[in-house]
């Protein structure tokens, strides 16, 4: 693993206007009431409106984490979106970000990078070396993402799981003196679960212009709960392990744990398995739901927000996504 001297120089969110309930799931879904707050623990999440497109929650949580930076967009380097979702096919997400932020013209390099539920961990460890490097001083990294559109309503569990939602984070360069630096990440995939969590339709496998009635549901998100609980359950220690053994920390060492919300099993699963505290843990789950890959930035950002975590302090970023992926991440924020 390697040190590297990158600091979050700021955080931002955003989430759309439209609050639905758990209530109001259980009525789509035509559950018994409660069965949706007992099953995700998620008691109200955000479903993007009129007007609330990706790249439009995108740059909203953008400039909030420029303006907690003190950068200006004019200052950006590098514009990378993070998310598991795309606004459309092509192109990139980040360039309609760009747009969305009145930097059209400005030439700033802006790309996508997609490793599901990770993009924005993964984007992170990519990016941080060009900041290291000195490729970059600036990069922004946004992560937006609207699932209500995907969802398959015949898929309870899932269904009830997930929320839209943005949050973005500005990286820049620590002097030496800063306590602030990244000491190490990890990702590993085991594509034995590769079918465990996916959209079949979409891509050139199977492309829309085959979209009707009996293929409706290549065309929505399939999640095998059960199967991926049992596969992460397996491999989480041993890759923890892998993750803090070089660097001597221990899991108590934490200050925070900041995870991504897959769903109430996983947080469970977070805790058991690998021995976090209640006081450690950032749980943002039950007022927003599953955001994809907004979620780890989203509690970063609460975590900063309500001081849960300040300057200096060591932080774990971890979680799973569809591949199926691990990663983690640790930091001194």
């Amino acid at each position: 693993m390697q040190t590297r001297r990158v600091k979050i120089l700021g955080t931002g969110k955003y989430v759309p206007r439209r609050i639905v309930t758990d209530e109001e799931m259980d009525a789509r879904l035509g559950t018994p009431p409660g069965w949706v707050r007992k099953t995700t623990d998620v008691v109200a999440r955000h479903f993007a409106g009129d007007g609330e497109t990706a790249s439009y929650m995108g740059a909203r949580a953008a400039a909030d984490a420029l303006a907690a930076a003190g950068i200006r967009t004019s200052d950006i380097d590098c514009l990378v979106c993070t998310s598991g979702t795309k606004e459309q096919a092509l192109p990139s997400t980040a360039s309609f970000i760009q747009k969305a932020l009145g930097e059209e013209m400005s030439g700033v390099p802006s790309f996508d990078i997609d490793a599901t539920c990770l993009s924005f961990l993964t984007g992170l460890d990519v990016m941080s070396y060009m900041v290291d490097a000195g490729r970059y001083r600036y990069v922004l990294l946004v992560s937006t993402e609207i699932a209500s559109v995907g969802l398959n309503w015949n898929e309870k569990e899932s269904a009830g799981l997930f929320g839209d939602g943005a949050a973005a984070v500005v990286i820049g360069p620590s002097e030496r003196e800063d306590a602030s630096h990244i000491i190490g990440a990890l990702i590993r995939t085991y594509s034995k679960g590769a079918r465990l969590s996916e959209i079949r339709g979409g891509g050139t496998r199977i492309h829309p212009r085959e979209h009707n009635a009996q293929t409706e549901t290549d065309f929505l998100f399939h999640m095998d709960g059960q199967a991926i609980f049992k596969m992460a359950s397996k491999l989480l220690p041993g890759f923890v392990e892998e993750l803090l053994a070089p660097t001597g920390t221990r899991m108590g060492d934490f200050k925070a744990v900041i995870p991504h919300q897959g769903s109430a099993m996983a947080m469970r699963l977070l805790r058991k398995k690998l021995g976090i505290s209640e006081e450690q843990l950032i749980y943002i789950t039950p007022n927003h739901g599953n955001t994809i890959a907004a979620s780890i930035p989203m509690g970063l950002h609460e975590a900063v927000r309500q001081r849960k975590v300040q300057r200096g302090d060591r932080v774990l970023l971890i979680g799973t996504a569809a591949g199926l992926s691990l990663g983690g991440m640790i930091l001194d924020y």
